[in-house]
């Protein structure tokens, strides 16, 4: 739990700085968002259009619902990695971005922010005339993660620092109320990466329907075991952003000021896989080893994150286990930064 403070006050710290410095900052992720904006909407209208085609071979006859049910599943996975595919090079980059910031590399430039304050299309769609009752962010978010057992932290298991989480997504924010700001429903479709890296040299054994972390025979310089899940993520947003009076009308903005936002996610998993690495005859060698690994199809859980404007501290928690059928219970749980930028 020591470490675990250590690594929470760092993410405050950094919650902090991101505030500070946050319009330069997302003027720069947001040149790298749209291009994983696009590719998200063309994939999401692509599963929809695949999954109506679905229901009316269903509601002809023509499938059962159980066939029906196999292929919608079926069709998300295809398309879940088709999308992965597509955004791993812009993940890359906007990765390198955010460290950047962490690191200090990314100045300050107030001519820019200025520049793309007046001359951006989206800014100019976000002016005062054109304020709509429903918005939407690409999300991106970034941070540690491990697993709990019986309410604590599997530390002696999983590396803190090597341990990490990654999701990305887009998500709709409607705000609930006509004539008042606080209450918004946030929902969308988000990619989740979650890693754990196995400590002392162990690596997963699946042992019928058991997976272990066993002692790996051969000297490991990286043991990595990464869950890919496509879900849906719901929450209740509380926006505190004041509403602004003009020419004797009210009108709402979003993301200018403190928000926190409580719900959870469902989502099916889409790719179970262990990276191994080590050195051999001065060689070095790289694994990948894909595998069910009794991993649950499916996940669910609770969410919740508090920030500023378009940043936030973010938490989630899996209700159901990692693995099956294991006799030890390990629910993953993450810690990290969250940004939903307009």
């Amino acid at each position: 739990m020591k470490n675990f403070t250590i690594y929470l006050v760092i993410l405050v710290f950094l919650f902090v700085s991101k505030v500070l410095g946050q319009e330069t900052f997302e003027s720069e992720t947001k040149r790298i968002a749209n291009k994983i904006e696009k590719i998200t909407k063309e994939e999401k209208e692509a599963l929809k259009e695949e999954v109506e085609a679905v229901n009316v071979q269903l509601s002809e006859g023509k499938i059962t619902q159980e066939q029906a049910d196999k292929r919608k599943k079926e069709l998300a996975e295809a398309r879940a990695v088709i999308m992965e595919e597509k955004i791993t090079l812009a993940q890359n980059e906007l990765n390198d971005l955010v460290q950047k910031k962490v690191d200090g590399k990314i100045k300050e430039d107030s001519s820019r922010v200025y520049m793309i304050r007046w001359k951006s299309p989206k800014q100019h769609k976000d002016s005062i005339h054109g304020e709509k009752r429903t918005t939407s962010q690409f999300v991106f978010a970034m941070g540690l993660n491990n697993t709990m057992v019986d309410g604590k932290l599997q530390d002696s298991n999983y590396s803190f620092i090597g341990s990490h989480f990654y999701e990305w997504g887009f998500t709709y924010n409607s705000r609930l109320m006509k004539n008042d700001n606080l209450l918004h429903a946030k929902y969308g479709l988000s990619l989740m990466y979650n890693n754990i890296r196995a400590t002392d040299n162990r690596s997963f054994v699946v042992n019928g329907d058991q997976t272990d972390l066993e002692v790996n025979p051969v000297h490991l310089t990286e043991s990595r075991f990464r869950n890919v899940y496509l879900v849906l993520p719901v929450h209740l947003e509380f926006d505190f952003t004041r509403p602004i009076e003009k020419n004797g009308k009210t009108y709402f903005k979003t993301h200018k000021s403190f928000r926190f936002g409580v719900g959870g996610y469902a989502g099916i998993n889409v790719k179970s896989k262990q990276i191994l690495k080590f050195e051999e005859d001065d060689l070095k060698y790289k694994t990948r080893i894909k595998g069910d690994y009794n991993v649950n199809n499916f996940i669910y859980g609770l969410s919740s994150y508090i920030g500023y404007r378009d940043v936030s501290l973010y938490l989630k928690y899996d209700l159901n286990p990692l693995f099956q059928d294991n006799l030890v219970k390990e629910n993953n749980i993450s810690l990290g930064l969250r940004f939903d930028l307009n």
